[in-house]
């Protein structure tokens, strides 16, 4: 049975209370044009898409990007900045705190039409602060609409990439998609939903029947991989990019723009946050002794906040209530020494 609680507005209504000025629709379409650069190999650039675990308080997000946008300036000849604004939650037992677009207060009850709003406020702001458009993750296909318009980043989870529909909804959108590796891990999986984005697909999508041409910019990200007793494996080491650029170059019919963009946290850290650091700083180095895994390599995802670890409440301004994350003077120390070794 289903209760019915609060009726959602379409998209196109959210949209037009809270439009994106010119301003900042110049500023979005420069940050997609960089990110998009980055995937298709135009520019020698890489991708940080850099933030908290999971967005749940404005305040904190918005000094965390401020700070970004100042970092910005002084990397921007070497790197793409993304924010990571994540504003849903996955759970792996489908329980507890599901991010700002259900639970704008994680102290409160679940109130998504308040959430919508709360982020298309927050994304607004974080742009118009720092210069910089953001990534968020898709993990449910049919929200994408209410905030497709601020985002210059989009990522596909682990438990979500062999979902059909996440595979046919990135096929429809004309920005970088990043499509993580599945908790197994499996390759071939992988590049499967990478064919199914780039690919014309037609389905149902908001009460419509559409058309998509494919996404050329669809990529993989690897986070490591979980066995069946629940321990984590990486995957982000020299043998396992080699093979996933095989995989690529061996697809019947061929893929589109060979990327991928390594999880530094997730099962490649085990969850040790601090991990990240060498992580980044270990396939920096492999860039360096390979032509092939520098080409294909294109950046990073890194999970940061204000304060280094997590906690349970929010009680310390700035640190994540999900997974730990770095602090910010590690973030910044990282990145700067990112944009010497790009």
């Amino acid at each position: 049975m289903f209760e019915k609680q609060i009726e959602i507005p379409s998209a196109e209504e959210i949209i037009a209370e809270n439009p994106v000025p010119k301003h900042l629709k110049r500023i979005k379409a420069e940050r997609d044009k960089l990110t998009t650069e980055v995937i298709t190999g135009s520019t020698d650039k890489l991708l940080v898409i850099v933030g908290p675990c999971s967005a749940h308080e404005s305040a904190p997000v918005l000094e965390y990007v401020r700070r970004l946008g100042e970092l910005n300036e002084k990397v921007k000849e070497k790197l793409v900045l993304i924010p990571r604004i994540y504003t849903a939650k996955p759970r792996t037992k489908g329980v507890g705190y599901k991010g700002m677009f259900t639970q704008p207060d994680p102290e409160h009850k679940e109130d998504t039409l308040l959430g919508i709003r709360t982020i298309r406020e927050l994304l607004l702001t974080s742009m118009a602060e720092s210069g910089l458009a953001a990534a968020d993750e898709m993990l449910y296909p049919e929200n994408y609409a209410y905030v497709e318009d601020l985002l210059s980043y989009i990522a596909i989870g682990a438990r979500s990439s062999e979902n059909q529909l996440h595979r046919l909804v990135a096929s429809g959108i004309e920005l970088p998609v990043g499509f993580k590796n599945p908790m197994s891990g499996s390759l071939p999986v992988l590049i499967n939903s990478i064919y199914a984005a780039q690919s014309a697909q037609v389905f149902k999508y908001h009460n419509w029947q559409v058309k998509t041409g494919g996404n050329p910019l669809a990529h993989a990200v690897l986070r490591g991989r979980v066995d069946n007793y629940g321990n984590d494996f990486p995957n982000y080491h020299y043998e396992t990019v080699m093979q996933l650029l095989e995989s690529y170059n061996n697809t019947e019919g061929g893929l589109q723009n060979p990327a991928v963009i390594i999880d530094a946290n997730h099962s490649n850290s085990g969850k040790q946050f601090k991990e990240q650091i060498r992580i980044v700083k270990e396939t920096l180095q492999n860039r360096k002794y390979s032509g092939d895994f520098r080409r294909i390599v294109k950046g990073f995802m890194i999970e940061s906040f204000l304060v280094e670890g997590c906690q349970k409440h929010d009680v310390v301004f700035g640190q994540s209530i999900t997974d730990p994350c770095l602090g910010w003077e590690d973030t910044e120390r990282l990145i700067l020494d990112i944009a010497e070794e790009a």
